[in-house]
C-alpha cells in the first residue's frame, strides 16, 4: 500500500513527525529567537508524557524527561545550526555559548539506487542550492510562513509528484513545478561560479538534471522505487529493499580495500573499546543524579 505520487515516507505524517511538536513554531530569524524556542520546548511539561512517567513499573527508564523534547535532537526540523559540543555538554549552550558552526540538513532521503545513498551530482546541487540560501537577502519568517513550510512539506512528502500540485508561497498557491524551476533558474550564477572556480561543467550540469527531473517526475528515486518493486518484486517492498540491500552490500564489499586500511581500522576498533572501559572504569555517579543534571534548564543558558 502507497500513496500513488508520493515522494518520501521518512519526510511526511508517518515519518519524522510528532502530534506534540506540532505546536512548535520555532523561528530561524536570530540565533537567540532559535535557542528561545528550543528552550521552550526542552523545559515545558507535556501531559502525554508525564502519563508515562521516567520509569516504568518495572523500574526500567522509558525516557530521560517529560518535556515536549527530551534532548535537541529531538526536534525533527528540515535544517538546525550546529556546532561540535564538550563532553557532557548540552547541544543548546554549545550554540549560545560559542555560535553556530554548521549546519545539519535533515530532509536527504538515501537514495537506494546509490551504494552510499548519494551521487556526486545530487551533492553538487545541494551546494549551490545551500550557498544561494546563504547569498540570498531572506526576509523574516513568520508564523504564517512557518505553517506554510509544514504544509508544503507534508504535502510534497504525500503528493509531490502529483501532476499540477500546488503549494503556497506567500498566501498564494503556485504549482510545486513552477516553483522549483524559478529556482533552478536563481540558481544558476553560483552554478557557473563554480564550475570557474573548478574547471568544470559539473555544477551546471546538476542543475540541468534538477530542470530534468521537475519535468519529469518518473525519474525521480520515488517512482523509480514503485516501478522496479512492480517489474522485479511483485510490487513487494520487503522484496525490492532486499535485493538492493545485497547489491550494495557487494558494491561497497568490491572496492578495494588496502591491508593498511584494515589495519588502522582494527586498531581505531582496539582503541575504542579501550577507551569505553576507561570511561565506565570512571563512572563515580548514578545514573538517576546524571540524568538531573543533564536535562536541568541550567544547563541551557548561558
Amino acid at each position: 500500500m502507497y500513496m500513488p505520487h508520493g515522494t518520501s515516507l521518512r519526510m511526511g505524517r508517518l515519518g519524522y513527525q510528532s502530534d506534540a511538536q506540532a505546536s512548535l513554531a520555532v523561528s530561524y530569524n536570530s540565533l537567540d529567537g532559535y535557542a528561545a524556542s528550543l528552550q521552550d520546548a526542552l523545559t515545558r511539561p507535556w501531559p502525554a508524557y508525564e502519563a508515562l512517567g521516567i520509569v516504568n513499573p518495572g523500574g526500567d527508564y522509558i525516557q530521560l524527561a517529560t518535556s515536549l523534547l527530551q534532548i535537541e535532537n529531538e526536534f525533527y526540523g528540515t535544517i538546525r545550526p550546529k556546532r561540535v559540543i564538550m563532553p557532557g555538554e548540552r547541544p543548546l549552550h554549545a550554540l549560545r555559548e560559542r555560535g553556530v558552526e554548521y549546519v545539519e540538513v535533515r530532509l536527504m532521503d538515501l537514495d537506494p539506487f546509490e551504494p552510499v545513498g548519494i551521487n556526486t551530482q545530487t551533492m553538487r546541487f545541494i551546494d549551490v542550492f545551500l550557498l544561494y540560501c546563504l547569498m540570498r537577502d531572506s526576509p523574516k519568517d513568520t508564523p504564517q510562513e512557518i505553517a506554510e513550510l509544514a504544509k508544503n512539506q507534508h504535502l510534497t512528502a504525500a503528493r509531490g509528484r502529483e501532476p499540477g500540485l500546488q503549494l503556497l508561497r506567500n498566501g498564494r498557491e503556485v504549482s510545486l513545478t513552477q516553483w522549483g524551476q524559478e529556482l533552478v533558474a536563481e540558481f544558476v550564477p553560483i552554478a557557473r561560479e563554480l564550475d570557474a572556480v573548478h574547471g568544470t561543467t559539473d555544477y551546471s550540469d546538476s542543475l540541468q538534471s534538477a530542470k530534468q527531473l521537475l519535468d519529469d517526475p518518473s525519474q525521480l528515486p520515488s517512482a523509480r522505487v514503485l516501478s522496479a518493486m512492480a517489474a522485479d518484486h511483485g510490487n513487494v517492498f520487503v522484496k525490492f529493499s532486499r535485493e538492493r540491500s545485497r547489491k550494495t552490500r557487494q558494491a561497497l564489499l568490491d572496492l578495494p580495500w588496502a591491508a593498511e586500511q584494515q589495519t588502522r581500522y582494527e586498531a581505531m576498533a582496539k582503541k575504542s573499546l579501550e577507551d569505553q572501559k576507561k570511561i565506565e572504569a570512571g563512572d563515580s555517579m548514578p545514573f538517576e543524579i546524571f540524568r538531573q543534571e543533564y536535562v536541568s534548564p541550567k544547563r541551557l543558558g548561558l
